[in-house]
């Protein structure tokens, strides 16, 4: 039976500071690429229908908007988004945070989300996040109570990225700050903006933009097993 993937968006279309956001083009359109010919993939948010798209990142990837945001089947995805409350993990082998400022924003805090990504851990599927992804995870749990972080190799968008952008105060935390307060062993790319990906067991983690494609193949690669 094919397996079908989950990719959650934010719904979250403002920062901190009021400046708009979304989830990242790319870190939705270079892992679905890899992973759509092979997988069934749903997307969902916390409200469903139609996330906002951060405008920058459309700005930045054109090539991205024929590909993915003008393609036929992912408009028809998006429009048709489900709400993170109509999800039942048993429908899924593995769950997918696509990055942007947004998930910082909602996801972290969503009840329903931190839930669901607990769910999908505990049960042993693949849990997968990239950039700021991996901020909707900081809530999830394990079976004794614990982050899935604590103990892990883990990695997501860098303190040094987040100020070279400019966007610490657009956010509530940073990133990398709050995956080692979990008690996650938060690891990076050797030079800012450079690809990393870190799979510990069920959990596989992107570090930034870059990271997309390689979190894409991560997770065929442990899909396929």
């Amino acid at each position: 039976m094919t397996k079908r993937i989950l990719f959650v968006f934010t719904s979250a279309n403002r920062t901190l500071t009021g400046a708009s956001t979304g989830w990242y083009l790319p870190e939705a359109a270079h892992p679905y690429y890899i992973l759509a010919p092979h997988f069934i993939i749903d997307f969902a948010s916390p409200e469903g229908p139609n996330p906002p798209v951060d405008e920058y990142s459309v700005q930045t990837f054109p090539d991205d908007i024929g590909k993915f945001l003008d393609n036929p089947e992912v408009k028809k995805k998006l429009s048709a988004s489900k709400k993170l409350s109509e999800v039942n993990p048993d429908d899924y082998d593995a769950i997918f945070y696509v990055g942007g400022h947004g998930p910082v924003l909602d996801l972290a805090v969503d009840p329903v989300n931190i839930q669901l990504a607990s769910k999908f851990y505990r049960a042993g599927k693949l849990v997968a996040a990239v950039c700021h992804g991996p901020a909707a995870l900081v809530g999830a749990t394990d079976e004794s109570g614990k982050s899935i972080f604590a103990g892990k190799p883990v990695t997501g968008f860098s303190n040094v990225e987040e100020e070279q952008i400019n966007k610490v105060k657009d956010v509530p935390f940073l990133l990398e700050d709050k995956i080692s307060s979990l008690g996650g062993k938060y690891e990076k790319a050797a030079e800012p903006w450079g690809p990393k990906v870190v799979v510990a067991g069920n959990l596989i983690t992107g570090q930034n933009p870059a990271s997309a494609h390689p979190i894409g193949e991560a997770i065929l690669q442990a899909l396929q097993k």
